[in-house]
């Protein structure tokens, strides 16, 4: 099959890329980092790109904390899907895989299902929602339309530079301060699992399915960072700072940035986001046989080893 990939030069959509050409797929990626670069917001180049395409794979998205204005992300993520479908009616493609997000379930929501109102508590997971709105009526006007979704958890590996990186770096440099005691849980997701997930998802056959996705057992903050230090060879420090001054603390360089318009590694978003439990329920896509390669350790083992090998003490 020939398979546009929104996104296919990012994090996921690169390694999701090489899955799909080890399977014997023809991939065409689109995206304004890609060497021939595509811009999801034209609609006309979208259409005109995935002409002679069978799937489309929509992982193109605005998921920054710290973006303004908020406006945006409705431009990228919920304008944008629908740039997709248009290009998918244009073509008389009738299958697209999106990833969503966890963020529409929103904080402290106990062990949501794919079946739990949605309650996004940020923008992000907002204009994600929308998109999911916008790809169910795709799906309604045709029998012959598939819609995949995928709702991943955190998502970290091997070159990310989002949340786990921001806490691995800031623990390197030695400028990571512990909010709160840790005893708050998280599910997360390896790459590598994540995009062989994606890959497997070509043969789904309902016409709309969701899936949460998350590597299990959820990690509870204290043993991730028991993890990091263990395997850094460090010693883990036991100061913690109270939430309540961590989250005042956050609002503080939200100002800043406004005040600047220079981003900083902490915001309250992150900080509430940190000590939040953001844990989801992720049995239906096991029970489609899937079985991810790595474990959490694994990835976090992984991750330390490529990006920050040179702070490892040697054993």
């Amino acid at each position: 099959m020939k398979i546009a990939v929104t996104g296919g030069a990012g994090f996921i959509g690169s390694r999701l890329v090489e899955h799909l050409k080890t399977a014997g797929h023809e991939t065409l990626i689109i995206d304004t980092a890609h060497e021939t670069p595509i811009d999801l917001m034209d609609q006309a180049a979208m259409s005109k790109a995935c002409a002679g395409c069978d799937v489309i794979y929509h992982l193109a998205a605005l998921h920054s904390d710290d973006v303004f204005p908020r406006s945006l992300y409705y431009d990228v993520n919920t304008q944008g899907t629908k740039n997709v479908i248009q290009a998918a009616k244009d073509n008389g493609i009738k299958r697209i895989i999106f990833t969503s997000t966890f963020a529409l379930y929103g904080l402290n929501t106990g062990m949501p299902t794919e079946e739990s109102e949605p309650s996004p508590f940020n923008d992000y997971g907002e204009s994600k929602l929308q998109a999911e709105h916008a790809l169910k009526e795709w799906i309604e006007e045709s029998p012959e339309n598939i819609a995949t979704i995928v709702r991943p958890v955190v998502v970290f590996g091997e070159g990310n530079r989002g949340n786990v990186y921001t806490l691995l770096n800031q623990i390197t440099k030695k400028k990571f301060v512990m909010i709160g005691r840790g005893n708050n849980r998280k599910s997360m997701a390896y790459v590598g699992n994540v995009a062989e997930f994606l890959t497997f998802c070509l043969d789904e056959k309902q016409p709309f399915k969701v899936y949460n996705y998350a590597d299990k057992p959820d990690y509870q903050i204290k043993n991730l960072m028991g993890d990091i230090y263990t395997h850094l060879g460090w010693k883990r420090p036991s100061f913690y700072l109270p939430y309540s001054l961590g989250l005042a603390a956050g609002y503080s360089f939200d100002v800043l940035t406004q005040v600047t318009g220079k981003k900083f590694p902490i915001s309250s978003v992150r900080v509430q986001k940190f000590c939040a439990d953001t844990t989801c329920e992720a049995e239906r896509y096991r029970e489609t046989g899937f079985k991810p390669k790595y474990t959490l350790t694994d990835g976090v083992e992984r991750m330390i080893d490529h990006d920050f090998s040179e702070f490892k003490k040697a054993s």
